[in-house]
């Protein structure tokens, strides 16, 4: 039997747009997913390895990222920041950062102590954390950023006990006045400060990536076998 196929230029455009844009996102939500694994097997693989031992020297940042390093200095009281919008099991909370001065120099890393849960009743309310007197040894993972969440309007200059959105290293060192090392550390060690050290991992959603990936792969075929089907059925008229 012979298949009688009309073709029509409008229906065949939005057709063509349709299966662009679908193979499009499918193939950058593929490479999201792509970039998770190989971000995860880094994650393992510089985690796994003997930790580094922070000096007053400036570490390669992009090389350090992920690797365990260890600190001997102590932390700086009068300057803790609570990042906002951070929560964790569900429950809304702050990360709590403070600078962490190396012994024997004047430089200071900025250390995300950990997580504490927000009061319900006054968000701007913070509970007294306890900080270890003196000099200390810590250990954490090395992080070049802390993570950012959607923000409005301008990002105002840190200051002491603020609660902030979002905070980079320049900006810290900027109103501290402190030298500050290009990373973070995502500590690890028990300080005996009631705070929740469960740091989230990067290299999450590796499955979301892909379904999403499939999805826009089928949207893409949908929309070419819809064209093909209603063409031959105007074929057949």
């Amino acid at each position: 039997m012979r298949i009688n196929f009309r073709f029509r230029f409008i229906p065949f455009v939005a057709a063509a747009v349709a299966v662009a844009v679908g193979l499009s996102l499918a193939q950058w939500q593929t490479r999201r997913a792509t970039e998770k694994i190989e971000l995860a097997d880094k994650l393992q693989a510089r985690q796994s390895a003997p930790a580094i031992r922070l000096s007053a020297a400036l570490p390669d940042d992009e090389s350090l990222e992920f690797r365990r390093v260890v600190a001997k200095g102590e932390f700086v009281r009068d300057w803790p920041v609570y990042l906002d919008n951070r929560p964790s099991n569900g429950v809304a909370g702050f990360y709590l950062l403070m600078p962490f001065k190396i012994v024997d120099s004047n430089q200071h890393v900025l250390v995300a102590r950990g997580w504490i849960p927000r009061n319900v009743a006054d968000r701007t309310k913070v509970p007294a954390i306890a900080t270890p007197d003196g000099t200390i040894e810590i250990e954490g993972v090395a992080r070049r950023s802390i993570g950012r969440v959607m923000q409005l309007g301008a990002v105002d200059a840190p200051q002491p006990h603020a609660i902030v959105q979002n905070l980079d290293i320049p900006s810290f060192a900027a109103s501290s006045k402190l030298l500050m090392q290009p990373i973070f550390l995502e500590q690890l060690s028990d300080t005996q400060d009631g705070l929740v050290r469960d740091w989230p991992q990067p290299s999450n959603g590796v499955e979301k990536h892909r379904g999403y990936a499939f999805q826009w792969y089928a949207l893409a075929a949908m929309a070419f076998i819809f064209f093909v089907v209603t063409g031959i059925r105007r074929g057949k008229k």
